[in-house]
């Protein structure tokens, strides 16, 4: 792990940590506004839909295929990573592109196609840095990934906290204490604006490849960032507890 490296994890959580500015903090009293003026049945439904198909692309059984990378170094783990970013990149912007095209129907299938998307890139990016997917909380931290990316300040700042020092916390033994109405709400609000225009017609197309191409490049860094905080983690308490002598340790 360079100095760099480093840098750039703490200049990225200064960053996503950073108070919104009065544009940011205007935006969001629209948003709030406009989910309390929605009735509460209809955010229950939508709760349900987003928890139900986010749970059944977690457990798919295709994020189960990808073995964790075993002796790399995070550099070579982060070549294969963004290799990995710019193919689901493609297929995105692709896939936006014809549903942009495609009129609402199309737009509307978007929705799941992308969230499909960007959950099989979490699921790769966590094995390229070592992890296993189909441990509860390596799915639960790459919820939470996904939660630092589509979300305001405030709540980014609630979930870098419960991320910090991953491996060393105990976790829950399901996903029931998981906070789901935050989760959609978070995602739906940060992306309504984005992907709106991706109905109009004529411009849908390009607009719909633009948006997902970006969203899944922001999700993509973000994940960088997030796995190299374990990175740091591991690497310290590695050196706070190095190995005796004769266990692989120095000799005295």
């Amino acid at each position: 792990m360079t100095a760099s490296t480093s840098q750039d994890l703490a200049a990225w959580r200064a960053r996503i940590t950073k108070p919104a500015g009065p544009l940011g903090k205007a935006s969001r009293a629209v948003q709030r506004k406009i989910n309390t003026i929605i009735p509460e049945k209809v955010h229950a439904a939508i709760t349900a839909a987003m928890e139900a198909m986010t749970r059944a692309i977690l457990t798919g059984a295709d994020f189960a295929t990808a073995s964790p990378l075993q002796n790399a170094t995070l550099e070579q783990r982060e070549a294969k990573v963004a290799a990995a970013i710019q193919g689901w990149k493609t297929a995105a912007g692709a896939e936006g592109g014809v549903a942009g095209a495609g009129g609402f129907l199309l737009a509307a299938a978007d929705f799941p196609l992308l969230m499909s998307f960007k959950l099989k890139l979490l699921f790769e990016i966590a094995a390229l840095y070592g992890h296993d997917g189909s441990v509860l909380s390596e799915r639960l931290y790459i919820l939470h990934i996904f939660e630092l990316a589509f979300s305001d300040v405030e709540h980014r700042v609630k979930v870098l906290e419960a991320m910090d020092d991953w491996d060393a916390r105990a976790h829950p033994a399901d996903l029931k204490g998981f906070d789901w109405r935050s989760f959609q709400q978070q995602y739906r609000d940060h992306i309504d604006l984005a992907k709106l225009a991706q109905l109009l017609p004529v411009v849908g197309a390009p607009v719909g490849a633009v948006v997902n191409w970006r969203l899944t490049a922001h999700l993509g860094k973000t994940a960088m960032m997030a796995y190299r905080m374990r990175w740091v983690d591991e690497a310290k308490g590695a050196a706070s507890h190095p190995l005796p002598a004769g266990e692989g340790g120095a000799q005295a």
